[in-house]
């Protein structure tokens, strides 16, 4: 057996020991607070033990995450984990991205986030700490084995970032490098992935992980209100936290949109992936969950609903786990992780939870509270529950059409997903959009239990007349003409208005008691700058460069690219551009291209540059990111979709300083033509002066006299001969240093009356070009704008919710 030298196989039995002990204590936690459930609060052993056993789970994730890190910092290779997910090259500030890039790491990262939420409930939830926390251990212990990384009766139970190293795994434990005891020395990583090396993937993960996390502590209180027949008054305390789930996983998936806008070149925010869909989805019922529990609260009705939704967004949670991890959204998400042999492990986790909550509401069926009277339809509750009913809706159809993987496997089928999916969602979720913004703009001026109608009109009269004005002026601005997006743009104003008034009006100013109104206000503006942004965005790039762009790659458009050669200015959109060239800064390759303007007498105005670039990356592919000017009523986006990556320099340095030549077949008085001049061959002479070229008197030497014009007209004369020396060919080559072009005589055609000229160009000669995209996204700030106010708004409402 082979000694490897260096290995530090210490710190991955450090990580594997935390492995086992955090499964061990969380299972232990969930099954001692399970029987502290059951006995007196004076008599609390069951509940120490549980205490300790979370503590020491606590503990030991701490451990693992801090092994992991320090093997990340450190370069440990031999492990896969690292080798697969960061390098030597890598920049230090993305090593969090490369800690949470992998499956292992981002279960961890859920894990991390459930033991800072379980220390919180342990000090805070008091009563009601025992059931609550069983469910949490429980999940601890289910989310820790997806780490244990064994095998038991052949089935694969998680996958462990500790024990597998780079030279035992099957891809690579046969190659010659393992040979060599001493393989580190040798060694770099794979790399972290070039899609994730910016700054919003070192905190939009930590957030959106942060809101998973958040849905299990109402899902938690949910179970523990039916096992302990509190029906009701499990709401009570988990009412902030669905709040507080909400304002997270929002804030996360906004990131996503903030981190595809910024960094991805499909040009905007949403595209309606798989693996976004996956965390919208669960947010929305989430909503929909705690605008039912406030209904509850007020007037005792729609509890089925609260345990439903409450239930379902967890659950979806778990499913959405499923579809990103098991590998079955391989061919239609470019973020869906590989499987790693666990889609079992996931099925479950999932169905166990499932079936939980599926008992425990039918086992509690008989005994759970009869709604004993009718809603009345100009109350608020019902219409916040037709609010919520329409998220459910929602869900339902963007979950079913991200799970076509799903169901073509479970019943052998081939359905293929939309050919335009941005389009297809966008035709049968802005219906949805429309009630939601409806509801939210007018539901603010209801009252629960009943409203006096009159008064209730009279009270949004205001804000609908505001609203039909300002979308009339608005769609004949734009020139919309979809009546889906006119009629949303209406609800978007309406939503806006109408809660910004009853924050003026009915709440005088008093922002602090109107958290619901402001978030309502955000999203309102939210859905009003996507509507305008994406629906009249505009595509300037238009090629006009006389080039056809299709000949360079088959998948890029002359309707949708602009060939640009460098120094040569062409009008795009209001726009001209000129591209002055590319420079590498470390793996990253930027384009400047330079915006002017021009005014009436002709002369043009410099307004800004912009510096797309492609980051190299020979392992994973090169990934183009775009650059965004950003202005207050519109945003210049552009990427480049087709460029020569090399630069002069290295050009140079592979094949030497002139680019391969071109044989010319010609006779006297004809043109022939290069990059930057014309060339005729004006006579063949053999009077050459052989002492010139160092001649004897038996050699054949013939000349060819070249005249080449440049593009000013310069005129310069040049002449190859062609030798033969004893018998053997042997030409002199010529030069036009200025227009850095090489010539060389080397076959006379005498039976057909034509020589054969070979001509060469120095590499710098090739003018430089790019082929790129630019789309102008108008009044995209009112989105943006839209997320922070809801985030604030989102805020406003927790807190008020946990003073109250």
């Amino acid at each position: 057996m082979m000694n490897y030298i260096g290995e530090h196989l210490l710190a991955g039995r450090m990580g594997n020991v935390f492995v086992i002990f955090s499964f061990a204590c969380a299972l232990l936690a969930s099954i001692s607070y399970f029987f502290a459930s059951k006995e007196q609060l004076e008599n609390n052993s069951w509940r120490k033990i549980a205490r300790i056993s979370f503590r020491l789970h606590s503990i030991s994730v701490i451990g693992i995450v801090s092994v992991l890190f320090y093997m990340l910092l450190n370069h440990y290779f031999e492990y896969e984990y690292v080798w697969h997910h960061s390098s030597k090259a890598m920049p230090l500030r993305y090593i969090f991205s490369c800690f949470w890039e992998g499956q292992e790491g981002s279960f961890l990262l859920w894990t991390f986030w459930q033991v800072v939420l379980g220390n919180i409930l342990i000090r805070i939830s008091k009563e009601w700490e025992a059931p609550v926390m069983t469910t949490i251990s429980l999940v601890q212990a289910f989310l820790a084995s997806m780490l244990l990384g064994l095998y038991i009766f052949g089935a694969k139970i998680g996958s462990n970032p500790f024990t597998v190293l780079l030279r035992e795994t099957p891809d690579f434990a046969n190659i010659p490098l393992f040979k060599n005891p001493n393989y580190l020395e040798k060694l770099d990583g794979r790399g972290l992935n070039p899609l994730l090396q910016n700054y919003w993937m070192t905190i939009h993960p930590p957030t959106l992980f942060l809101g998973f996390a958040l849905t299990v502590v109402p899902f938690a209180y949910a179970i523990a209100g039916l096992w302990k027949e509190k029906f009701s008054e499990w709401q009570k305390p988990a009412l902030p936290w669905a709040f507080v789930g909400i304002m997270i996983l929002g804030t996360g998936i906004l990131m996503g949109g903030a981190w595809a806008y910024e960094a991805l070149s499909f040009g905007g925010f949403w595209a309606w992936d798989p693996v976004e869909n996956s965390s919208l989805v669960p947010w929305l019922t989430l909503v929909g969950a705690a605008h039912v529990m406030l209904i509850h609260k007020h007037n005792g009705q729609s509890l089925v609903a609260t345990f439903f939704l409450t239930f379902i967004t967890f659950i979806l949670i778990l499913y959405s786990t499923f579809l990103t991890r098991s590998g079955i959204l391989g061919e239609t998400s470019v973020h869906a992780f590989t499987d790693l042999g666990m889609s079992g492990q996931l099925l479950i986790y999932l169905f166990f939870f499932l079936f939980l909550s599926l008992f425990l509401l039918i086992f509690k069926w008989k005994k759970l509270p009869k709604q004993l009277e009718e809603e009345a339809i100009w109350s608020r509750e019902f219409w916040m529950f037709l609010g919520a009913l329409v998220l459910l809706i929602s869900s339902f159809h963007i979950m079913f059409n991200t799970s076509l993987p799903v169901w073509n496997k479970l019943f052998n089928l081939k359905m293929a997903p939309p050919a335009n999916v941005i389009e297809y969602y966008n035709s049968w979720q802005i219906p949805f959009a429309f009630l939601v913004t409806i509801f939210i703009g007018g539901g603010q001026f209801l009252k629960y239990k009943n409203t006096d109608v009159k008064e209730f009109w009279k009270k949004i009269t205001l804000a609908v007349v505001l609203s039909i004005v300002l979308a009339t002026f608005v769609a004949v601005g734009l020139q919309l003409k979809n009546s889906f997006y006119c009629l949303l743009l209406f609800s978007s104003f309406f939503a806006i208005i109408a809660n910004a008034d009853y924050l003026v009006r009915i709440l005088k100013g008093k922002i602090k008691n109107g958290g619901a109104s402001v978030a309502h206000v955000g999203f309102g503006l939210i859905l009003l700058g996507a509507l305008i942004s994406t629906s009249k965005k505009e595509i300037i790039s238009v090629n006009t460069s006389g080039k056809d762009i299709e000949s360079l790659d088959k998948q890029l458009s002359n309707s949708k690219n602009i060939l640009l050669t460098s120094e040569d200015t062409l009008q795009m959109g209001k726009y001209y551009v000129t591209y002055k060239g590319k420079e590498k800064i470390g793996i990253n390759i930027y384009f400047n291209i330079e915006y002017f303007t021009k005014n009436d007498s002709g002369k043009y105005h410099y307004e800004f540059t912009l510096k797309p670039l492609v980051q190299i990356n020979q392992r994973m592919g090169n990934i183009a990111e775009p650059d965004t000017r950003h202005f207050l009523t519109k945003d210049v986006y552009t990427h480049v979709t087709f460029a020569d990556l090399e630069t002069i320099e290295e050009k140079t340095a592979e094949g030497g300083e002139y680019a391969q030549s071109k044989n010319n077949v010609i006779s006297v008085g004809d043109t022939i033509y290069s990059s930057n001049s014309m060339i005729i061959l004006n006579s063949l002479d053999t009077h050459i002066d052989r002492k010139q070229y160092n001649l004897s008197d038996s050699d054949i030497a013939v000349g060819a006299n070249f005249t080449a014009f440049d593009m000013n007209k310069k005129k310069y004369s040049v002449q190859p001969v062609y030798v033969i020396r004893k018998g053997i060919i042997d030409p002199i080559e010529a030069t036009i240093a200025d227009l850095g072009l090489k010539f060389m005589f080397w076959k006379i055609n005498p039976e057909k009356g034509n020589v054969e000229i070979s001509v060469s160009e120095k590499k710098s000669n090739a003018k430089d070009f790019i082929v790129m995209e630019a789309i102008v996204f108008p009044y995209i700030n009112v989105l943006w704008t839209g997320c922070i106010v809801m985030i604030i708004g989102t805020l406003l409402a927790l807190w008020q919710r946990v003073k109250r």
